[in-house]
């Protein structure tokens, strides 16, 4: 079998598609479209600055548009795509804004299955910029710089996506503070109706925790979570609600210990025949008795955690292995005990002020009482005394 191979740039820059025929699904398949003929193909709209051919993208013979680096400031070649589009590749260009209709008013494209916009520099996507994607499973917009600014941004911007299977938001966003982020996303997924969802790729974007704990809710059928490269320290968001996640990536987060509470979450997760698998490498683990609990846990639990081998700790700047840490128990006693008589303490100081406080507020009245006792026991004693002095004239 002979394999194509074309020297061209843009087939450098998009490491998706593969000219050899041996990986796509028609061994007879070949192409007759040169660098020069591929670009005549896109029509007058591209400027002869992209190519559109049938070749193999995914291990499979498709019409791919591919505008890589291609310099383009905006997005008005898109309103005419070839209609037999079925992979469209616009990235490496500098858009900052995507505007209404970006794929042209007509009801067309309907072979078109993946757009990939990814490091575009964009900043913002208008509210009606996706019409006519109702066939698009998988968007990527990786690497851009999407507005956390509420004025800029658009809740509804995925909802015409009604067959998207994967949504990649690989450092998609401006940097920002995290409360922004989790509230752009929490707004994108309630209000996208992304149902059919199955892959979400958030890797990258400093996300430290969101603000809606069920903020994942909205996509059911969801199988693969991908967090990593982010700050998550602990899962401060509802799993229970994902009934069919199969992969949760927490790669390379801020995770020191896992909570047994989140262990407990994704154990339940495990259940009724169910597979579920984990990767936490590249954590920074503390190497002490709290990490026990999460050592413990992989060695019983049901859910399969990849890259075991690969997890490491770290004391005094040095890492280590997993391992049980010895004599926890009489460790976490001691620290118990330690914390009770700290609390005991504090209470014995917070009590003897309140006393304080109380004698000295009353004190008009508490005077007022005590001042005829003290009178009393005055008078007793002078009585006694004289009693005691004419004892002794007698003798």
């Amino acid at each position: 079998m002979r394999t194509i191979v074309y020297c061209s740039t843009f087939l450098l820059l998009s490491t998706s598609i593969v000219e050899s025929d041996n990986n796509c699904q028609d061994p007879n398949f070949h192409s007759l479209e040169t660098p020069e003929s591929s670009k005549l193909e896109c029509g007058p709209a591209f400027k002869n600055r992209c190519h559109c051919h049938r070749t193999c993208y995914d291990g499979h013979n498709q019409y791919v548009v591919n505008c890589t680096g291609t310099g383009f400031l905006d997005t008005s070649p898109l309103a005419h795509l070839p209609n037999e589009t079925q992979v469209l590749i616009f990235t490496g260009n500098e858009l900052e804004e995507l505007p209404w209709n970006v794929f042209g008013t007509l009801d067309s494209l309907p072979y078109l299955k993946v757009i990939d916009m990814s490091n575009n520099k964009i900043r913002e996507i208008r509210g009606k910029a996706y019409h006519h994607v109702q066939h698009v499973e998988r968007l990527i917009l990786d690497f851009n710089e999407l507005s956390l600014d509420p004025a800029r941004s658009h809740p509804r911007v995925f909802s015409n996506f009604i067959s998207l299977l994967e949504l990649h938001l690989t450092d998609a966003f401006e940097d920002g503070p995290p409360r922004n982020l989790a509230a752009t996303l929490h707004d994108i997924f309630v209000n996208s109706n992304l149902t059919q969802l199955i892959k979400l790729h958030l890797e990258q974007n400093e996300i430290s925790k969101f603000r809606d704990v069920n903020v994942f809710c909205d996509l059911p059928k969801l199988l693969d979570l991908h967090l990593g490269d982010n700050k998550l320290n602990e899962l401060h968001f509802n799993l229970s609600c994902l009934h069919n996640l199969r992969f949760l990536d927490l790669r390379r987060n801020e995770f020191a210990r896992i909570l047994e509470r989140d262990l407990h979450t994704m154990d339940n997760l495990a259940k009724h025949e169910r597979s579920l698998t984990v990767d936490f490498s590249g954590n920074p683990f503390e190497c002490s008795c709290k990490l026990n609990p999460f050592i413990k846990w992989m060695n019983k639990t049901k859910v399969f955690v990849r890259n075991k081998a690969d997890l490491w700790c770290y004391k005094d700047n040095a890492s280590h292995h997993f391992h049980e840490t010895k004599n926890c128990a009489s460790k976490l006693l001691a620290s118990t005990r330690r914390g009770t008589t700290v609390v005991l303490c504090f209470l014995s100081i917070v009590l003897v002020a309140l006393v304080c406080a109380l004698f000295y507020l009353q004190r008009a009245k508490l005077q007022k009482n005590i001042e005829p006792v003290f009178d009393s026991i005055s008078k007793r004693v002078r009585y006694t005394s004289i009693a005691n002095g004419d004892t002794r004239e007698d003798v």
